[in-house]
């Protein structure tokens, strides 16, 4: 980076360049809305628009996926025409909209696809602007995105908390209108900090037309990423069912009483996976750093396969759970759908983020957003497949369900672990250089 791509006006909060913090708060209100909807999304789906459970799934899985391919195309109108800042505004006014059109019952079909499009240019474009914070070499600009992820996953944490609550106590309605208010607050952060942000690079016609050539190193390597990202769709089979069908089991199979006065709001549990991301991923990146430090290194490939198999122990243990529960006729203990949530966000953290890594660091120089679209496509088709196996809950007992589901991550674990014996020399390949990539 050089100098150049610094703001004029430069301070420092925190130790880090101003902007940060702008973007920091910027996302943090944006995934604050974004996951507020989608707690409340397939009980508004089955409990108010009396919606049926197969169609909700298949409808929340969708819409999933969609919030994962229009990024593909938005960063292509970002850095072609728009400019990050504006595809930034235009996008979260564009959210905005969508989700207090939520709050109307005809218009819910077109809300939804209002806020998939809005995403298409919000999410891309905002994190990319982190790198032109910092000169060339500043060692902060290396934990700036781990700062910058703990924003997500705060407002990913709060979202349920507020929005739920709301929309359970009062009414879906204001549960969706809280998280419109905090899209447009994210909004208003980003536009009064702009003088805290990087210049808008040129858009010219040669920055666009480097080329790079195509050799048979570059297609072997977009071979073993694309057979990744076929792995992590099925593993995304099983992961997705957090905000739906496990969202369901928690309204229906599980004893939220606490006390004899006061009953766990089923939306909160959605607050967990956030919440064990942003207190487990120092102590993650501690043991892994100490680790490195003794030449004790884990390929990435058979780090993902654990992680896999960890979530995919996870469902079993829900099965058995569930299963039990039912043949004796009763609710589960919340205290085990808390663990559930802390056991399955551990395998997550083994696998999605180092995912998103292996994409940065494998991509061929020229080739980056061709490879991070292809993690994106990932994302949009598991969440299809989600949707799909959702439909099963209802055909199912939930403790078959949660086996099948157990089973779907197993079999990624296993896939995992044969391609990073079969192809790990592919992986060891360091001369791509690394990249930090971002998702939800």
């Amino acid at each position: 980076m050089s100098e150049a791509g610094v703001p004029a006006r430069e301070s420092n909060w925190f130790g880090h360049p101003a902007g940060l913090s702008i973007l920091f708060l910027t996302e943090m209100w944006e995934m604050f809305s974004f996951f507020g909807m989608r707690a409340l999304l397939v009980y508004y789906m089955t409990m108010h628009l009396k919606i049926g459970q197969e169609h909700a799934s298949l409808i929340y899985g969708v819409y999933a996926a969609f919030v994962y391919f229009t990024p593909v195309f938005g960063g292509i109108v970002a850095d072609r025409w728009l400019g990050k800042r504006n595809s930034v505004v235009i996008g979260g006014a564009t959210m905005a909209l969508g989700h207090f059109m939520m709050a109307s019952e005809p218009l819910f079909y077109p809300a939804l696809a209002t806020i998939a499009l809005g995403n298409g240019l919000f999410l891309p474009s905002l994190a990319s602007q982190i790198e032109g914070l910092y000169r060339h070499n500043d060692p902060r600009a290396s934990n700036a995105y781990n700062i910058y992820y703990i924003g997500i996953n705060l407002g990913a944490f709060l979202a349920p908390l507020v929005c739920g609550t709301l929309g359970e106590a009062f009414g879906w309605h204001w549960g969706f209108t809280a998280a419109g208010l905090g899209m447009l607050l994210s909004l208003v952060i980003y536009l009064g900090g702009g003088r805290y942000l990087p210049p808008e690079p040129a858009r010219t016609e040669a920055a666009v037309r480097t080329r790079h050539p195509v050799d048979r190193a570059v297609m072997q390597r977009f071979g073993f990423l694309i057979t990744v990202a076929a792995i992590v769709v099925v593993f995304r089979g099983a992961y997705e069912q957090v905000g739906n069908t496990i969202a369901l089991w928690a309204s229906e199979g599980v004893d939220r009483e606490v006390t004899s006065g006061w009953t766990i709001p089923m939306t909160w549990f959605q607050s967990l996976d956030s919440l064990v991301v942003f207190t487990a991923t120092p102590l993650l990146v501690l043991r892994w750093a100490r680790l490195a430090k003794r030449g004790v290194e884990t390929p990435w490939l058979k780090k993902m396969a654990f992680g896999a198999a960890v979530v995919g122990a996870s469902y079993v243990i829900l099965a058995c759970v569930a299963a039990w529960s039912e043949a004796h006729g009763t609710r589960a203990s919340w205290v085990w759908l808390v663990g559930w949530f802390i056991m399955m966000t551990l395998g997550e953290l083994y696998i999605l983020p180092i995912g998103l890594g292996l994409f940065g660091r494998m991509a061929p120089e020229g080739f980056r957003a061709t490879s991070i679209a292809t993690w994106f496509f990932a994302g949009f088709f598991g969440n299809l497949l989600a949707g799909a196996l959702g439909t099963l809950w209802s055909s199912l007992t939930h403790g078959w369900f949660f086996a099948l589901i157990g089973a779907v991550a197993g079999l990624a674990a296993a896939l995992l672990y044969i391609l990073g014996l079969r192809l790990g020399h592919v992986e060891a390949r360091d001369d791509a250089g690394a990249a930090m990539v971002l998702s939800r």
